[in-house]
């Protein structure tokens, strides 16, 4: 198994996730939102043909929605999200893993053919991309460490895909369709099963 697919989650805690997107529905149903997501992500993932494991940003859970049995747990370093992701990244090709690719944990609008062929598209490309449609990203996937794109980043901005890219371009990037992640009120609009959430 030479491919490597990192997840970052968060412990599934009320007022800790989806803070944005709990201005507008309340923390609760900004919860009960996650806790979906949470639970889709680990089945779409446990399908994908790669070696999985999930960064948790405290402690290790056990027995929760991440099965053991599929999934290597390991904690997240302290620092920004760039850091974070560098340190997961550089870990994976440490362990001998040929080509690596990072997510997050609540993207409904993902599957596990979709992760699938952007493992593939790192056999032609440097970088792998999913743009998310807020000007941030995704998805990551990396044949080898570009610490650049990890710098200097305006983190949860609209800006964050633009910088990356600028960074790239001496290599070849392939970019993935563009997806909406569920950041606000209004983008459960797109999403009429999780509007139901929120009765």
């Amino acid at each position: 198994m030479k491919n490597c697919l990192i997840i970052f989650t968060r412990k599934p805690e009320k007022g800790k996730v989806k803070t944005r997107l709990a201005q507008g529905v309340g923390d609760d149903k900004a919860l009960k939102i996650y806790k979906f997501l949470l639970q889709h992500t680990a089945k779409v993932t446990a399908k994908v043909k790669a070696h999985k494991q999930v960064y948790y940003t405290e402690a290790i859970a056990k027995n929760d929605v991440w099965d053991d049995n599929i999934f290597e747990k390991k904690v997240q370093i302290d620092g920004d999200l760039g850091e974070k992701m560098q340190h997961a990244i550089e870990q994976a090709f440490q362990d001998g893993f040929e080509k690596v690719i990072i997510i997050g944990s609540d993207l409904y609008d993902i599957d596990h053919n979709l992760i699938d062929n952007a493992f593939a598209e790192l056999s032609q490309n440097d970088i792998v991309i999913g743009p998310a449609t807020d000007g941030g990203y995704y998805l990551l996937g990396t044949k080898s460490i570009f610490s650049e794109i990890f710098k200097n980043k305006p983190w949860g901005t609209d800006e964050v895909l633009n910088l990356t890219l600028k960074n790239l371009k001496s290599k070849q990037v392939a970019l993935l369709e563009a997806k909406n992640d569920i950041d606000y009120k209004e983008d459960l609009d797109n999403f009429p099963e999780l509007k139901t959430l929120l009765k």
